[in-house]
């Protein structure tokens, strides 16, 4: 791992408060929908899934559970290989560029978009992720091996996807440290209070209530959440060792770029973060314990 000489938790909160919030506002967008209605798909989950695994090509279900690691198994092949005989990898790309384009601009505004502040900060998430690194990242590396687009507002949400991405990858590696499978790990997190809520989880995720419970008892017999489903002080910390474990393995691209340039991202970002949500971006119920 890079040695780091920024702020333990400066990083962290760039990536929490600014880059992952931007990146994740096509998730939740209605355009996002249009766009794959108008190519013949009309089921979330089917475009969830065609969208985020497109960049690695026509995959099948077994690498998609693999890279995105908390879904569960047969609702992914409920929809894979199935959609590539609907859309191209290619033509879902597009898609996904052209629902941010619109997502962005109805969010932010059309003036924002434009932005000399969104030009800075599209430059400084650019710049960050030129310290990433392909090995063992496999969604990273397949969206990196992707066009950066023109347009300020385009090229930032490409390199907080490709700043997502990079993370994310390195989270999984965390999580198999942990010991955290896929439910428990998703069960410990919306512990916290700032996971996804059991509903989602569900309609998203594809788990059912019986495998939420199944996994909230294997934490309590581990001792990291209590009988009122809870973390313990136990599991208090060992969350807070995996997201320390990520943030070491994810050191990399802020460290390239620097304090003064993360501080500035953070900023940049962190307002533009604020509009988005303050203009309906995220559903109400996605995040807490219930």
């Amino acid at each position: 791992m890079p040695r780091m000489t920024l702020h333990p938790l400066a990083a962290r909160r760039c990536w929490h408060a600014a880059v992952n919030p931007l990146h994740a506002t096509v998730y939740f967008s209605p355009e996002i929908a249009e766009e794959f209605a108008a190519l013949g798909i009309a089921d979330p989950v089917a475009v969830n899934l065609a969208h985020r695994s497109a960049a690695m090509g026509a995959v099948g279900a077994g690498a998609v559970t693999a890279t995105f690691y908390n879904y569960r198994h047969d609702l992914v092949a409920r929809h894979l290989p199935a959609v590539w005989n609907t859309v191209t990898p290619g033509q879902a790309l597009a898609a996904r560029l052209r629902a941010a384009d619109a997502a962005l601009t109805r969010l932010l505004g059309a003036d924002t978009v434009k932005s000399p502040e969104v030009a800075e900060a599209a430059d400084l998430a650019m710049r960050a992720t030129e310290g990433c690194t392909r090995h063992a990242r496999t969604l990273y590396a397949a969206h990196a091996d992707l066009p950066v687009p023109e347009e300020p507002h385009l090229r930032l949400w490409h390199a907080t996807t490709l700043l997502r991405e990079h993370r994310g990858d390195g989270h999984l590696a965390a999580l198999l440290l942990a010991g955290l499978d896929p439910v428990e790990a998703l069960v410990s997190h919306t512990a916290t209070g700032k996971g996804m809520t059991p509903k989602w989880l569900k309609g998203m995720r594809g788990w059912t209530q019986d495998d939420l419970d199944a996994a909230a008892g294997r934490l309590r017999e581990r001792g990291v959440l209590d009988a009122a489903g809870e973390l313990t002080e136990d599991g208090a910390a060992l969350r807070e060792q995996l997201e320390s474990d990520t943030d070491r393995l994810d050191a990399a691209p802020y460290e390239h770029l620097g304090a003064d340039g993360l501080a500035r991202l953070t900023e940049l970002g962190g307002a533009l973060v604020v509009k988005a949500v303050t203009a309906g971006a995220f559903p109400r119920d996605l995040m807490g314990r219930a």
